[in-house]
């Protein structure tokens, strides 16, 4: 019998980085995991960030987290996400080499003192109201004060192929049935979902001559803010679409996928569908586009990212067959499906804690979230929240003004999932301040104070912060007059007020290079500092006047919606935010608040259409 402050019981990415931050708290951690070998594995898509996950990295990153350092360590293909529009909505994202991802993860985790148990949780141990550890499948017990459950898909995980149902966590590895059963003794209510994978394919027998090539950015943009560029070989993926042979094949044999076969209850998730569910929602599309993602450099395996399926295999050679540039190619491990248990996160505390039993802490797709980010910002804050319960650290602040993390757990502890949960930067409403090149000053000195990020990482800030600083004083000292900014091409109109850097970056189209000339004393910033001031004067205006619509929107909520109102009728309403607030029919906007998906701006849409049908009323 070994004892533990906290026993973190899955080697995924939830499990990783919560074992990473509990032991930077000085915790004595252990990890409960069935294969030691597959710790920190990328079980889906070799990729890492993307449109509002990669703000969940860096915010990861910024509390000295692990993912953006492997990612990083192993990323063959840099992109930023969205370069052609505005900074709060661009996400960097990379594709990584699985081996070195895992290896990666593991060499950080290696840096820190913990117990690694090879193994299958079967029970929780309790001690009155509280969790006091876990039992193994072999009977052996391992005692600690809190417990992490980070099971990913395993909780009666069952993997489908066509009509094929196989009992697994994954491909090749058992699921964790027993512990499904034990939670449900103590009076948890689970739902399903699923989500799916593509085929693998061999590389080697793709006709690369007739795809598009798609490089690496030739100016990487990283998921560390440590990391000063790649330390791999960059690779281009290849770009193909599917045809309406290939939509004819899998129209014909739909009744065979185990979704549409009536073999799967789960719910899959809606922005990330499978290739059935693709041309049986989108019928009037004659293509969809699939990403051919080389998985390393030692590999020919590629992930064909775009046409997941749980079709028969001999279906799905057909149908990749009838793909440009894959007539000939060989798949290497089918497409499936996998259906899981969850537990509805409106159980838990921000903290992640569950009403179940004081001390248990859920984190990662137990939680209904779908994505690595997702789980490993979840593992990171139960992570907090069990070194707050036991040491009483300082807390971090995680909420929708000040961070993705604190969306994304809001999101869930209210409203729920009802499918698989994924990060959008449409989810948050201040996207506009939560942009993923600030992470760092909104997180990393809270992470500090609350003993979470190391003395180096902070020092670096620091002097990251000194240089910034010094970049917006001298922009702040600027005062050019609409004649000055003429001579550089910049139209400050007739008023002949002075303008400072500032105001003159917040002007759309204005450059740092267009201030060169007007202010020398630039010349003495950094790159990296003036164009973090750039963002952020560009922003600056619609930042403050955003916040007062916030804020004039809480003393809102408690207005009343009138019975029979028209939600078809308010402009910028989505077709899905109309039909769920039709089917729930809320009584006030703090009830609406609350249905999964609507939006302070969608609230604040609903509010001034009230206000304006009361004001043609008594009119």
């Amino acid at each position: 019998m070994k004892h533990f402050d906290v026993v973190i019981v899955g080697g995924g990415h939830a499990g990783c980085e919560a074992l990473h931050a509990v032991c930077r708290y000085g915790l004595r951690a252990a990890l409960v995991t069935l294969d030691q070998s597959k710790v920190g594995v990328m079980s889906c898509n070799p990729a890492i960030g993307g449109l509002g996950k990669g703000h969940l990295v860096r915010e990861i990153d910024a509390l000295d987290g692990i993912m953006g350092t492997a990612a990083d360590l192993s990323g063959i293909q840099f992109r930023l996400l969205n370069r052609s529009k505005g900074p709060a909505v661009q996400g960097p994202r990379t594709q990584s080499d699985r081996t070195l991802y895992l290896q990666a993860i593991q060499a950080l985790l290696a840096k820190q003192d913990y117990t690694l148990i090879e193994g299958e949780a079967a029970d929780l141990i309790s001690s009155g109201a509280a969790v006091s550890g876990v039992r193994l499948a072999d009977g052996s017990e391992i005692l600690a004060h809190s417990v992490i459950l980070t099971a990913g898909t395993f909780m009666r995980g069952v993997i489908h192929i066509g009509d094929k149902r196989v009992s697994a966590g994954r491909m090749g590895e058992k699921a964790a049935d027993v512990l499904s059963q034990k939670m449900e003794s103590l009076g948890a209510v689970f739902g399903r979902l699923k989500t799916g994978t593509p085929p693998r394919l061999n590389g080697d027998t793709i006709d690369w001559r007739q795809l598009e090539l798609q490089p690496a950015d030739s100016d990487p943009v990283m998921l560390s803010f440590l990391s000063k560029g790649p330390t791999v070989r960059q690779v281009s993926c290849g770009i193909t679409h599917t045809n309406s042979q290939t939509h004819d094949i899998i129209r014909e044999n739909i009744d065979k996928s185990a979704m549409y076969g009536g073999h799967i209850e789960g719910i899959g998730p809606r922005y990330c569908p499978s290739i059935e569910d693709k041309i049986t929602r989108f019928a009037d599309k004659s293509s969809h586009q699939v990403f051919l993602e080389p998985e390393g450099l030692t590999t020919n395996c590629v992930y064909p990212n775009g046409i997941s399926t749980s079709l028969p295999q001999d279906v799905q050679e057909a149908y990749v067959r009838s793909i440009v540039g894959l007539e000939n190619v060989e798949i290497q491990q089918p497409g499936y499906a996998i259906e899981y248990d969850f537990l509805n996160p409106q159980g838990l505390s921000s903290d992640l804690e569950s009403s179940l039993m004081g001390g248990l802490f859920l984190a990662g797709q137990i939680n209904g979230t779908t994505g690595y980010e997702e789980a490993a910002a979840q593992g990171l804050v139960a992570a907090i929240g069990v070194a707050k319960r036991l040491k009483g650290v300082s807390p971090i602040t995680f909420d929708r003004s000040t961070s993705y993390i604190g969306v994304m757990i809001d999101d869930l502890i209210t409203r729920g999932a009802t499918e698989p949960y994924r990060m959008f930067t449409s989810r948050a409403e201040f996207r506009l301040k939560l942009r993923a090149d600030n992470a760092d000053q909104r997180l990393t000195e809270q992470g500090y104070t609350s003993g979470l990020v190391s003395e180096s990482r902070f020092d670096a800030y620091q002097e990251k912060m000194k240089r910034l600083d010094k970049c917006r004083a001298l922009l702040s000292s600027m005062a050019v007059s609409p004649n000055q900014a003429r001579q550089v091409g910049i139209d400050l109109g007739l008023d002949g007020r002075r303008r400072n850097g500032h105001e003159l970056l917040s002007i759309p189209g204005v450059t740092v290079s267009n201030l060169s000339g007007l202010a020398p004393g630039l010349a003495e910033c950094d790159t990296a500092s003036l164009d973090q001031a750039a963002r952020e004067a560009l922003y600056v205006t619609y930042i403050e006047r955003q916040g007062r619509d916030i804020d004039a929107l809480a003393r809102d909520l408690s207005v009343k919606i009138p019975k029979g109102f028209h939600y078809a009728g308010v402009p910028g309403l989505s077709s899905e935010l109309i039909s769920k607030l039709n089917a729930a029919r809320p009584e006030s906007l703090g009830a609406a608040k609350n249905i999964e998906g609507v939006t302070p701006a969608a609230l604040t849409a609903v509010l001034l259409s009230i206000k304006s049908q009361g004001l043609k009323n008594t009119g």
